[in-house]
């Protein structure tokens, strides 16, 4: 067969296709207007004979023969990008990509100050796009390629897919106004119990950390209200006699930007929450990812 007359780019069109099942999340990933993915579609059915995706109430949905050509297909992909990526050597920093990292706002306050200065100086065409990861493993997102890296400090049951590496650890803080009415003789468990809470809350549980110590002790806590953000409370404590127990990282951004907030010893044994980045096995081998996770590590243990 002669292979001068075949689109290869098709490949990788049925590729993304079929791993994202939706047009519009295809035409973002592939960086096309909807319209110019409908073109190209039409030319990717010509060239197979088979309608390929159909479309359904919730996206795309694949033919047989679509099922049947999708193993095939992605060998094929993975060999492309193993060759480029060998013809690529040493000039992986100049490539011109797009990664995704999802994590959280605190973990954005922390790290992007000083990781986006190193990639625009190291991999000036790199993009960053970070996304929330709303209190969960991205497990479906690392498996389709819609996320590249995930940090967070409470990943559980990782896939047997997936690559971890821990690149951060901090304890707790407890953030107040500067002359909070109760806290006069300091802060310690009696005073904290007294006090009205805010907490953060990804998931909209509002039985944390701190919740399951104090009912080793016998005790609880009153909340007032759960957030779905570590940098907005803060801002809510500064104007209330509210307390906030948050990270030590988080607490420091706060007293630096607010001079009415203080920060205090947290009462009870909390200890420490380790932060880890995970990614999925098909870009371990990665150069360009391989280097921004290093990056990571380097600047969240410095």
């Amino acid at each position: 067969m002669n292979l001068a007359g075949k689109d290869l780019n098709l490949l990788w069109l049925f590729h993304v296709l079929y791993q994202e099942r939706s047009v519009s999340a295809a035409a973002g990933r592939l960086a096309l207007s909807q319209p110019a993915l409908s073109h190209r579609l039409a030319r990717l059915r010509d060239a197979f004979g088979d309608t390929l995706f159909v479309r359904a109430p919730r996206g795309l949905t694949p033919t047989p023969r679509a099922h049947e050509l999708a193993p095939h297909v992605q060998r094929l992909v993975a060999s492309l990008e193993g060759f480029f990526e060998l013809c690529e050597g040493g000039d992986f920093l100049a490539r011109e990509e797009r990664v995704h990292l999802f994590t959280t706002d605190y973990m954005e306050q922390l790290l992007l100050p000083r990781l986006l200065p190193v990639i625009r100086r190291e991999a000036p065409n790199l993009q960053l796009v970070t996304h929330n990861t709303r209190g969960r493993l991205p497990r479906g997102e690392l498996e389709t390629g819609a996320c590249d890296i995930a940090i967070a400090g409470f990943f559980e049951d990782l896939p047997a897919t997936c690559y971890q590496q821990r690149v951060h650890r901090e304890g707790f803080r407890v953030l107040s106004v500067r002359d909070h009415p109760r806290l006069g003789e300091g802060l310690d468990l009696e005073a904290y119990l007294a006090c009205d809470h805010l907490v953060t809350t990804l998931t909209g549980d509002l039985d944390g950390l701190v919740d399951r110590h104090l009912r080793e002790l016998g005790r609880d806590r009153c909340i007032v209200a759960g957030l779905s953000s570590f940098t907005v409370p803060p801002r809510l404590v500064a104007e209330s006699d509210l307390l906030l127990t948050c990270l030590a990282s988080v607490a420091e951004e706060a007293t630096r930007r607010d001079a009415r907030l203080v920060s205090h010893p947290c009462p009870l044994p909390l200890g420490e929450v380790g932060v880890i980045q995970v990614w999925h096995r098909r870009t371990h081998d990665d150069r360009l990812r391989a280097w921004l996770r290093g990056r990571i590590q380097a600047l969240l243990e410095a």
